[in-house]
């Protein structure tokens, strides 16, 4: 009987045909060891348990759509099928689907966000933005079809008839889901159309709530400049975008009823105020009556405390007018004595008795002694009514001039 030899390719073919044949879609439980990330993105790991162990891989179009991170030692169960990579013979599993073990892919993704958003400060209350009392305008992004629209509509308009709405349709679950959600909130942060939004949809599995788990969801609302209030399913659901939103409503109508007062609930609040600002004023206005009682009984009745002052003023004005005439008086009788002394040392006066004054010519030197003059001076002579000119002829002391 002739042996047919295989060459060790011929082999790995046999055994591979024969591997993914019979295993093409199968489930296998284990713990993660010797997890590896190269550049390519592919995601190489083994699975093991207690005896054994198989090496597997996860490529990068499958890993794109996992929503946890894989760790070492995280026990998980997986789907996928039996190949074997020829180059080294050995069997792996490739797979194309993981959920950690005792908790859903997506509730550990949410966990996961949830931790590091909040660890972000993403969730912190002093990021909160208020809510404004009574607004003009509400923007609300959901879809068009379901029932919260309607919900929300049905008590806004019992609540506050005249409100003004933008409604915004979105998908609220699937893949178009997300980013049209942030398209919304972008739009209307653009415009500034609205003074707060509302964010949600009814209720559902996790899965349906799932855009309102995303991360790019959540950085909209917390980067939105306008205030947000997420409304997403029932009162029990919880999703990121709650978190992080400036105010949580348990359901859709709720929300409706947090950011519109009742006409009736405004009416009470205003009377409210209104009664608390007349008690206030009124109080206010015993209190300054008071006051000026208080002053009237220190200071007197102002009438006779101006009839006072106006008779201490014409006393005052009748002194000062006696004081004036007695110092005009004696400041006259001064200036006729002052006058006096004057007019005796004035010059003028010396020559209206007969006396004169002589100067010698051009330069008006006074002359007080004959020696002063010469032949041929020219002299001047100030008399009461006048100047005579003179020529000296002799400078004798008896000559003429």
């Amino acid at each position: 009987m002739q042996t047919h030899i295989l060459t060790v390719t011929q082999l790995t073919h046999r055994i591979k045909d024969l591997l993914e044949g019979a295993f093409p879609d199968v489930w296998v439980e284990g713990e993660i060891s010797n997890l590896h990330v190269p550049q390519s993105g592919h995601t190489y790991f083994t699975l093991k348990d207690e005896q054994t162990q198989v090496r597997a891989v996860l490529f990068r179009s499958s890993l794109r759509h996992l929503k946890f991170t894989l760790q070492h030692g995280m026990q998980v169960i997986s789907r996928g099928r039996v190949g074997l990579y020829e180059p080294r013979g050995e069997y792996q599993l490739i797979l194309d689907y993981i959920e950690p073990k005792g908790i859903g892919a997506l509730q550990k993704a949410f966990e996961e966000l949830k931790a590091r958003l909040s660890k972000e400060g993403l969730f912190a209350p002093e990021r909160k933005k208020p809510l404004p009392l009574l607004p003009r305008k509400i923007g609300i992004i959901t879809s068009p079809t379901g029932a919260a629209i309607r919900d929300m509509l049905r008590v806004i308009r019992r609540r506050h008839p005249h409100m003004a709405i933008l409604l915004y349709p979105v998908a609220v679950q699937g893949a178009a889901a997300a980013p049209g959600i942030i398209e919304a909130i972008e739009y209307f942060n653009v415009e500034k159309n609205v003074e707060v939004m509302i964010v949600g949809r009814g209720g559902g599995s996790l899965e349906d709530l799932w855009a309102f788990n995303e991360e790019s969801v959540a950085r909209a609302i917390a980067a939105s400049r306008i205030p947000v209030i997420s409304a997403v399913g029932h009162e029990t659901d919880y999703t990121i975008a709650d978190f992080v939103a400036d105010l949580r409503a348990p359901t859709p109508s709720a929300a409706a009823e947090m950011v519109v007062e009742s006409e009736e609930s405004l009416r009470e609040f205003i009377a409210a105020h209104q009664a608390r600002m007349i008690r206030g004023m009124r109080q206010m206005i015993g209190l300054m009556r008071a006051s000026v009682r208080e002053k009237v009984r220190i200071i007197g009745d102002p009438r006779r405390r101006l009839e006072q002052g106006a008779q201490r003023v014409d006393e005052l004005f009748g002194r000062l007018a006696t004081g004036l005439g007695h110092h005009l008086r004696r400041d006259r009788v001064r200036l006729a004595s002052l006058a006096a002394g004057l007019d005796h040392l004035n010059p003028l006066s010396v020559l209206a008795r007969g006396y004169s004054i002589t100067v010698m010519l051009p330069g008006r030197e006074i002359v007080t002694e004959a020696k002063q003059v010469k032949a041929g001076d020219l002299l001047g002579t100030r008399v009461r009514s006048g100047e005579v000119l003179s020529r000296v002829v002799d400078d004798n002391t008896g000559g003429d001039s």
